[in-house]
């Protein structure tokens, strides 16, 4: 068995991959229904959507296998992606890359495989839409330009969650994909036995900005906001601008004494970036921050409300000091 080389632009693939915050995700019928399509037309017991991460191969949809992932080691796909075309193994058991594959040699006993690389907006490989069949089998020129049509389908389905999942000022996830995201890390943690925090963020005094400097300049303030957000949280931590000028940030595997010192450093961040930019006006915020308990949040939106009220009444203080 031979393993895949990386490709020679690993890492902006990797990261290519991870701004669709696509990994992980449930089910959804957009894919699934391609694959479905895929394993009737072809005649296949399995078509796959597999997205390549840095040790695994993750399945965005799969029908006739029921498994999630596999590691990247023994992916047929980390070797498809590193070409432009369709690759077709007509009988792994004769391909001295595949034919020491445990996939091949034990459960599901792989013979045929197709693969045509899904490729990002910016053109980078992600992974395949792939066909698997328990015995060799021939894969002709309309067979490829038939694969190849279904893949394109792929790729604008992952266009089309993008856009449907991102905020096209802050580049961050928005509302609906933070929702979906942190819900899915909350399952995680949960199911782990983890703890994980919730931040409610809204900038004080956004409107003054617009109203004196105009609404390009709120923007501006908003998309610093943003970055200050992603330059200063893990990339494994979801960050989200819910609207307006409220944003949120869900921490996994941190606890309330951990997320407070977070936010310190983060509050030190804010001040240095004012400082060194030195406008008219400084960016500042309330913050609302709670820790997952299970008995009083029965989902993301139940610890999204409990942060957004301690942050309200942060703000709500704040005034009446000035005041």
């Amino acid at each position: 068995m031979k393993i895949a080389e990386f490709p020679p632009n690993e890492t902006a693939r990797i990261e290519a991959l991870h701004s669709l915050h696509i990994l992980d995700t449930p089910p959804e019928e957009r894919f699934d229904r391609l694959t479905r399509l895929a394993r009737r037309l072809f005649d296949v017991p399995i078509a796959i959507v597999t997205l390549i991460d840095v040790n695994r191969q993750w399945f965005k949809s799969c029908v006739g296998l029921d498994i999630v992932e596999t590691t990247r080691n023994v992916s047929f796909c980390s070797h498809a992606i590193l070409s432009d075309g369709i690759t077709v193994v007509n009988d792994a058991t004769l391909d001295d890359r595949f034919s020491g594959n445990p996939q091949v040699t034990g459960e599901p006993y792989i013979r045929f495989y197709a693969g045509c690389p899904i490729r990002s907006e910016s053109g980078h490989k992600l992974g395949t839409l792939c066909l698997v069949d328990m015995k060799a089998r021939s894969f002709d020129d309309d067979d490829r330009a038939l694969l190849k049509d279904l893949a394109a389908m792929v790729e604008q389905e992952l266009a089309a969650v993008r856009l449907a999942t991102i905020d096209d000022l802050t580049k961050l996830s928005n509302r609906r994909g933070f929702e979906s995201l942190a819900q899915h890390a909350l399952g995680l943690c949960k199911r782990i036995g983890r703890p994980a925090c919730l931040l409610y963020f809204d900038l004080d005094k956004f409107k003054q900005i617009n109203d004196r400097f105009g609404h390009a300049e709120g923007d501006i303030a908003l998309a610093d906001f943003s970055s200050l957000l992603a330059g200063n949280f893990r990339e494994s931590d979801v960050i989200g601008r819910l609207g307006g000028d409220e944003f949120s940030v869900f921490l996994t595997n941190t606890s309330i004494n951990e997320a407070r010192t977070v936010l310190g450093h983060f509050e030190q961040a804010v001040q240095q970036f004012n400082r060194h930019r030195r406008r008219e006006y400084e960016l500042s915020y309330s913050v609302g921050i709670v820790e997952f308990d299970a008995d009083a949040h029965r989902d993301i939106g139940a610890l999204m409300q409990s942060a957004d009220a301690l942050m309200y009444e942060q703000k709500k203080q704040r005034r009446a000091a000035v005041h």
